[in-house]
């Protein structure tokens, strides 16, 4: 039966009840779903919990008879702490769709006794203040009833302690009213892990690339041992609750006029083998232009590299995208596109580049002096990597300026080179054969001779995509550290992390002490204000000397 055929009643009040039942059995209905997705996630760590610990013991009995076994255990515990993660980031969503309804109980997922602190760590009381007044009566006739200690697990670089967060109760004498202070605010609901310990914890993991398996043999040395599920329990309700932060960001770098993209392959768990995903990123940084909005980095997580992933990402965004020669980046560029077409701005390092490689007279020496072949030299590569250079060096005195100086300056300087470089282009071009390797690097530029030119005619666009690459870096760098992403769900808490942690970064802020600011205070800031969080606007976060900030320029 479909909804017109139902008999939809005349008196308003009855529509208002048909409406909220309806509601209410959607509402049912999403709980029950999620909550059978929480279910999913549990018997999915659990088993891999299971499959660790079963390697574990056949290890244990037979010995490590080759290196494969250690690897494989290394697979198993990347595994489950990814299926741990997912489990929790799950659960937080069934309690929360759950709490929409009285009919659907949370799922509460069954997870084994945690051990008690250990006894040499020490304790720090912090006692919140009581009230001198009853709050029921305003009765200053109180008397102490006892008191609740919680328990919070926090690290002080290279020192460890417990932070008992004391609560007390009153009773009034008048009315005979308890009163007490409430709870602290933990990740988890009631969690043990300290803001502090959460930030160090992610920032190693994302922005150190220490896997939670490295970081457990880690504390454990330091006499504080724990679980890689624990740890990844608190890893995925974390990310979970950083996820409002991470949709700022985007908003943020989405309403940029110019980008910068670019993407890079992270290896992902497939059943019994690795694939190559893609973690695809877009740089807003205006200062090279001398622009005013915070710089922000966007990481995007995709399975593969298909054409479909950028343009889902700018699906509803429209300006100048610096970015290489993918293929993919093609229909954003094309005249029909909405809301508008997206406007290429070709990079020169990249071009530069592949002239480079054919005119490399320092590899070719150190080739020659041990003994290997030397690749030739080609003297119409060399001075095309001449013409490049007297670009860049042209840009390197505009860096900064605002964007009509910059305009002026190229129009007057880099104009003129320009048009000498498409005659020099043009002209070497008829002297090689089509399939030489010159021809190809100059058919690079040639074919795509608009978007090359483009920042002869706009302030704003950079000579190449080196911001988008240097954000990248993170990745590349850690490749060798964590092996790969155990899941998809994993790929997609890196690229949260990833643009969070490169953020600030990118903003000369400390991120695991800007991490810990956050995790500590994000309770206290509604939806509206969570803007204040945002790296460019945190002023407790330490501030990165000088000297460790990264490069910043369009050169």
């Amino acid at each position: 039966m479909t909804l017109t055929d139902t008999p939809l009643p005349d008196d308003i009040g009855a529509l208002k009840a048909l409406v909220i039942a309806t509601i209410q059995r959607a509402d049912e209905a999403e709980a029950r779903l999620v909550e059978a997705r929480a279910r999913e996630s549990a018997t999915e760590a659990l088993i891999a919990h299971l499959k660790l610990q079963i390697a574990r013991l056949r290890r244990e009995q037979y010995g490590a008879s080759a290196e494969r076994s250690r690897r494989l255990l290394d697979q198993l515990e990347l595994q489950l702490e990814e299926l741990e993660a997912d489990a929790s980031e799950d659960g937080l969503a069934a309690a929360t769709a759950a709490a929409k309804t009285t009919h659907v109980g949370g799922f509460v997922r069954k997870r084994p006794a945690r051990k008690p602190f250990l006894e040499h760590l020490p304790r720090e009381r912090v006692v919140i203040p009581s009230p001198c007044s009853c709050p029921a009566c305003g009765s200053t006739s109180l008397s102490k009833l006892g008191e609740d200690v919680t328990e919070t697990l926090e690290v002080i670089p290279r020192q460890w302690k417990i932070v008992q967060t004391v609560r007390e109760k009153f009773s009034c004498r008048a009315c005979e009213a308890i009163t007490q202070p409430p709870a602290p605010f933990h990740v988890v609901p009631r969690g043990w892990a300290g803001p502090r310990f959460l930030a160090m914890l992610l920032f190693e993991k994302y922005g150190q690339h220490q896997p939670l398996n490295r970081q457990a043999e880690r504390f454990a040395r330091e006499g504080v041992p724990l679980s890689v599920s624990t740890l990844a329990d608190q890893v995925g309700a974390a990310c979970s609750v950083l996820m409002p932060l991470y949709r700022l960001i985007e908003a943020h770098v989405l309403a940029a006029e110019r980008l910068h993209g670019d993407d890079t392959t992270v290896p992902v768990m497939a059943r019994g083998k690795t694939d190559t995903a893609r973690l695809w990123v877009y740089v807003r940084d205006d200062r090279p232009f001398a622009g005013h909005a915070p710089p922000a980095v966007l990481f995007h997580y995709a399975r593969d590299r298909r054409g479909e992933h950028p343009q889902a990402h700018l699906a509803g965004w429209s300006g100048i995208l610096q970015a290489d020669a993918y293929d993919g980046y093609g229909a954003l560029y094309k005249a029909g596109r909405s809301p508008a077409p997206v406007r290429e701005a070709g990079c020169f390092a990249h071009a530069r580049r592949k002239f480079f490689e054919l005119a490399d007279i320092a590899g070719a020496a150190r080739r020659k002096s041990r003994g290997e072949q030397g690749a030739m030299v080609y003297p119409i590569a060399l001075a095309t990597v001449q013409r490049l250079d007297a670009l860049f060096e042209i840009e390197r005195t505009i860096n900064g300026k605002t964007a009509a100086e910059r305009l002026a300056v190229r129009q007057q300087h880099s104009a003129p080179l320009v048009a000498e470089l498409h005659a020099w282009l043009t002209a070497q071009l008829t002297k090689l054969s089509r399939h030489h390797d010159l021809a190809k690097a100059i058919n690079y530029m040639l074919r795509r001779w608009d978007s090359f030119t483009r920042f002869l005619a706009d302030g704003r666009v950079c000579l190449t995509n080196n911001a988008a690459e240097r954000a990248l870096r993170c990745v590349p760098l850690g490749r060798k550290a964590w092996l790969f992403c155990g899941s998809d769900r994993g790929g997609e808490r890196a690229a949260i992390l990833y643009t969070l942690i490169q953020t600030a970064r990118l903003n000369n802020v400390d991120p695991q002490a800007w991490l810990a600011d956050v995790l500590a205070g994000i309770n206290d800031y509604p939806a509206r204000r969570l803007g204040q969080l945002l790296p460019w606007n945190c002023v407790n976060a330490s501030k990165v000397a000088a000297s460790a900030t990264e490069e910043i320029g369009c050169v």
